[in-house]
């Protein structure tokens, strides 16, 4: 078999799943190609279980924001610098940079300047068609990559217009959430009721989260947890004469799947100081997801995959207000949408509170509606199905694969 060595540079959590995705649809491409793969990556635990060879690990390196990312700027370039010393050193056959805009934009850069034979591949592109506010990082991402693996529609467009070499493959959560559970089977898995209701929470994958999301989002589950009980109490007390069902009581309210351990303490840590009915989980993302009746929850690539679960959701962020005030005064920062559901289909689904908006609140207020105005939630599901199609069939990473391998067999 042809030895070909491929590197690929991504970071943060989600950046770590679709690169692991894509390694597990690079092997089985190649090996029906005929080809051994020699697999060098920048990314998480997910990729290095999937067969990559790590120079860095990049989940816990991440951040949205100005003030947000001084912390990471050592480290990350730490990292780049390793990158680069080993590109230079060992010329891989092909490089794929999945999403992670300043990072990839100069590793992007380096290879097109000291090593341009080597094609590169952006797969995943920052977002770019949504926020850009200079045409400076368009006009890059462009002229350094050889062909973009659009996975959004309006992403396609947009590159195209820009005068990129474009494939739209489609979205990989497609891929993903095939093999999920169904609710029924989550709930078994997690010993859940049928009738008991769960709420999903999911505040952090970075550490900016856990200051500025977790605080609003555990006081807005303290509230709710609060109503729903006293509903609970009043429906079975009129129904049966009894008080809350023992059940509900002892079981948790709120499921809180964790996206990296370090997380865990300062998280079980909240639960406990909010008063909340909570279990924190690990290794059970997806059961939870598919379990739950309603998410809180991070704006995110999560924001996808429950809705390719048709659960319910209500989206929120926060940054920083000091670099919320810059983005707006002085880089006229202004965006359509944040959440991905939004965004695929150019028009509000799924409740977005950004910034001031973002208040425990109106979190709970959203929250209740989706729960019981049945015809919130069938509306909700409706626009699910036509986000749905717009995402592409199930093969989108054995096609982003495919497309790959055209540059260097």
């Amino acid at each position: 078999m042809t030895l070909k060595t491929i590197f690929i540079s991504t970071g943060e959590v989600s950046g770590d799943l679709q690169g692991a995705l894509l390694i597990e649809a690079l092997k089985r491409q190649g090996t029906a190609a005929g080809l051994e793969l020699e697999i060098v990556a920048l990314g998480g635990d997910q990729m290095a279980q999937a067969g990559a060879k790590l120079l860095g690990n990049t989940t816990s390196i991440g951040s949205v924001g100005i003030l947000e990312s001084l912390p990471f700027v050592l480290p990350t370039l730490k990292v780049q610098g390793r990158a680069k010393q080993y590109l230079r050193q060992q010329p891989p056959d092909l490089v794929v940079l999945i999403d992670y805009m300043g990072p990839n934009l100069s590793i992007g850069s380096f290879l097109k300047r000291e090593l341009p034979q080597v094609p590169v591949v952006y797969y995943i592109a920052p977002q770019e068609w949504v926020w850009s506010i200079s045409k400076r990082n368009t006009r890059i991402i462009v002229e350094m990559t050889d062909i973009m693996l659009a996975i959004f529609p309006e992403e396609a467009r947009y590159f195209v217009e820009k005068g990129a070499s474009v494939s739209w493959v489609g979205h990989p959560l497609v891929d993903r959430m095939e093999s999920s559970p169904s609710r029924e089977e989550a709930r078994a898995t997690l010993g859940i009721a049928p009738e008991q209701t769960a709420i999903a929470l999911l505040p952090a994958s970075r550490q900016q989260e856990i200051k500025y999301l977790m605080p609003v989002v555990f006081e807005a589950a303290k509230q709710l947890q609060s109503q729903l009980l006293d509903t609970e109490q009043t429906r079975v007390s009129q129904s049966k004469g009894e008080g809350l069902r023992e059940s509900q009581a002892d079981s948790p309210l709120f499921w809180i799947p964790l996206s990296l351990e370090a997380y865990r303490h300062p998280i079980e840590e909240a639960v406990q100081r909010y008063g909340l009915q909570a279990k924190v989980v690990a290794g059970e993302t997806k059961e939870i997801l598919a379990a739950a009746d309603l998410a809180i929850t991070k704006s995110g690539t999560v924001n996808l995959e429950l809705a390719l679960l048709d659960v319910p959701q209500v989206v929120f962020y926060r940054v920083n207000p000091f670099t919320y005030w810059l983005a707006r005064t002085f880089l006229k920062f202004s965006i359509p949408f944040m959440s991905p559901p939004n965004l695929v289909v150019m028009r509000s689904i799924v409740p977005e509170l950004l910034q001031e908006q973002a208040t425990p609140e109106n979190i709970v207020r959203e929250s209740l509606e989706l729960l019981f105005n049945p015809e919130r939630r069938q509306q909700t599901l409706k626009d699910y199905q036509e986000m749905r199609q717009l995402l592409g069939e199930v093969g989108v990473c054995d096609r982003a694969a495919k497309e790959i391998f055209q540059l260097i067999s």
